[in-house]
């Protein structure tokens, strides 16, 4: 649960191991371990998948790059049903979220930012972070535009009820699948292994890549201030969030992979969904930016 606090850096007497907010977490990578006695089936294996990449979506196209960045329009409801969408990934309030990305972003790689592998070491930019006393509070200073809406406000205090009722929800179906629908041979914990734990499981390590190794394994076509790099396989696994470089250089762009090659599905959703009308306003890349990127990497290969 989130409360409020100021964005100012912490300092060491801040900081410290919070094992209580470790337990949820935790218990999170032990139930996985529930395949074990569940097995599996094919109907729980893409409600897995499915979940996987519909709340990744949620995370990166909506958490990222709408709260935390404002790369784009919408109205209101649909900035709270993808909110929603988003804190069921169990990574804590929409507030939260971006208020730490957008202290992420200012101090990017210095010795005041929460999760650099630079200078806190990989483990701790992976996850540790997290649970460190010091990022427990949700920064409001940061996040002004955002925390006038109440039912961000709520969605940021009771951050652990969306996630509880995806996992009764999943239960619930492998419930009504194994009565209606026997042949499918999926349970009530079955689904709830597969589609919540291990879903859940496999989005937050995902995520938390970008905050590990893309500052630490991929190319960098521009210089910036940071040890962004990208990363192509992060980019497949994140849905574009890997073209970190690229984002840290411009990070106002709805757009992350900046070129045709660089394959970025959030955008490729985001830019549906404008079509459909739902979002607005997507902030292109500048074609400045373009040209600096094609240069650098003219003169990469010819160095």
């Amino acid at each position: 649960m989130s409360t409020n606090s100021p964005s100012r850096p912490s300092t060491p007497a801040d900081r410290g191991i919070s094992w209580l907010a470790t337990l949820p977490f935790f218990s999170l990578h032990v139930m996985t371990l529930g395949v074990i006695w569940v097995g599996w089936s094919p109907v729980a294996v893409l409600v897995c998948l499915a979940l996987y990449w519909v709340r990744m979506f949620a995370i990166t196209g909506f958490y990222h790059r709408y709260l935390a960045h404002r790369s784009y329009k919408t109205s209101r409801w649909f900035q709270f049903l993808f909110a929603v969408v988003g804190n069921s990934s169990t990574q804590k309030g929409p507030l939260w979220w971006a208020a730490h990305h957008r202290h992420h972003h200012q101090y990017s790689d210095d010795d005041d930012d929460v999760h650099s592998p630079t200078k806190r070491g990989l483990l701790y930019a992976h996850v540790g972070w997290i649970f460190d006393r010091a990022n427990s509070p949700t920064r409001m200073r940061l996040i002004p535009d955002l925390a006038k809406f109440p039912e961000l406000r709520a969605l940021n205090r009771f951050d652990a009820l969306i996630p509880i009722l995806l996992g009764a929800s999943c239960f619930g179906l492998g419930v009504l699948l194994e009565a209606t629908a026997p042949s499918l041979g999926t349970s009530g914990m079955q689904m709830l292994v597969w589609g919540f734990f291990i879903s859940t499981v496999v989005l937050a390590h995902s995520t938390f890549t970008i905050n590990s190794l893309s500052h630490l394994i991929g190319r960098r076509r521009f210089e910036t201030t940071d040890t962004s790099r990208n990363n192509l396989a992060l980019a497949f696994l994140t849905m574009g969030e890997g073209w970190h470089n690229n984002h840290h250089f411009y990070p106002t762009s709805t757009r992350q992979g900046f070129y045709w090659w660089e394959i970025d599905a959030t955008y490729y959703g985001l830019y549906f969904l404008s079509k459909l009308g739902l979002i607005w306003d997507l902030k292109r890349v500048p074609s400045h930016v373009l040209e600096r990127g094609r240069l650098s990497s003219e003169e990469s290969v010819a160095a």
